[in-house]
């Protein structure tokens, strides 16, 4: 969903107050240079598509995309081709959990400051229970076609970007874990910031911004007021997602959710509509968790806002 020409330019002029005031706070901040091109609108429809194209996947494989299952590794080689077409350098890491071989995918775009990395990822696998469209689907689906938007873009930032897609978060976080332990200091500490998405279609939705590092949240916040939707900070999955091993290890995060078991109370639909009482996510961890578990509007804003960090975070 675009922004209108007042409300992109009211997030910019936000973003703009943020990095002067906070600009030290986000690793690697460099001194202003030429502006890029606004962050292009994401398509949800083109989001959508590679979340029927998982259904089918999760469908033909025994209903899930769980790791160590064939759905999640031919999830991955979805994901993969479609990175490999558009110019990316891609790279499969390969861990062992619960007895069985799990896999990241890595991503990266040629050209800028490797000494400046900026990161965005997601868990690509589902618990064995469903098909994981909402978790984490919704949040793969919109990563993958910000980096498409990137290579379509030609985007040559000052910051390199670098894409993931994670294996066997649902079995505690393991794959992204396991990236992070195999970096070595330097190279840990070359990421400037890492941006998660793990549930950003929920069907009964909140906006709930990660409230970790100041500069990246408030660009978050940014995109969304230029919108006119209020957020909250997210507490219901703190910790307990793939930002958490890069925060232990001293690398700034952020990201978005847009909730998944609480209920909605009575002043969060005053603020986003939906219904009091309800889950963000009914279909949390379960079987209904399909292509029809996804609110369109919260899925087109929270692609659009992945884009537009990404371009802010990596000028």
């Amino acid at each position: 969903m675009k922004l209108s020409v007042s409300g992109r330019a009211a997030a910019t002029a936000v973003v703009a107050a943020v990095s002067l005031l906070v600009g030290g706070s986000m690793a690697g901040a460099a001194p202003a240079g030429p502006a890029l091109a606004a962050a292009p609108d994401i398509p949800v429809a083109n989001v959508k598509a590679h979340l029927t194209q998982l259904q089918s996947i999760a469908t033909a494989n025994g209903g899930n995309r769980a790791h160590g299952r064939p759905g999640y590794r031919a999830s991955l080689d979805y994901m993969k081709g479609k990175l490999d077409a558009a110019g990316f350098t891609t790279r499969i890491q390969q861990f062992t959990a619960s007895g069985r071989v799990g896999y990241n995918l890595i991503a990266d775009w040629p050209g800028g400051d490797t000494g400046q990395v900026v990161m965005a990822g997601s868990h690509l696998d589902s618990v064995s229970s469903g098909p994981g469209i909402n978790d984490n689907g919704s949040g793969s689906a919109a990563v993958l076609e910000t980096a498409l938007a990137v290579s379509r873009a030609n985007l040559q930032p000052t910051k390199h970007l670098r894409f993931a897609w994670w294996g066997a978060e649902e079995l505690g976080l393991v794959g992204s874990r396991y990236y992070v332990n195999s970096l070595s200091t330097g190279d840990r500490s070359r990421i400037s910031g890492y941006l998660n998405f793990d549930m950003i279609g929920s069907p009964n939705p909140g906006y709930f911004v990660y409230d970790d590092d100041p500069a990246i949240e408030k660009t978050f916040q940014a995109y969304f007021t230029g919108l006119g939707v209020p957020t909250e900070i997210e507490t219901e999955g703190d910790g307990r997602s793939d930002h958490a091993p890069f925060k232990s290890a001293g690398v700034p995060v952020g990201g978005l959710f847009t909730g998944a078991s609480r209920a909605k109370t009575a002043a969060q639909v005053t603020k986003w509509g939906g219904t009091a009482g309800l889950a963000f996510d009914r279909c949390y961890h379960s079987s209904c968790d399909t292509t029809t578990n996804i609110n369109d509007t919260a899925l087109d804003r929270n692609s659009d806002a992945i884009a537009y960090a990404v371009w802010e975070l990596s000028e």
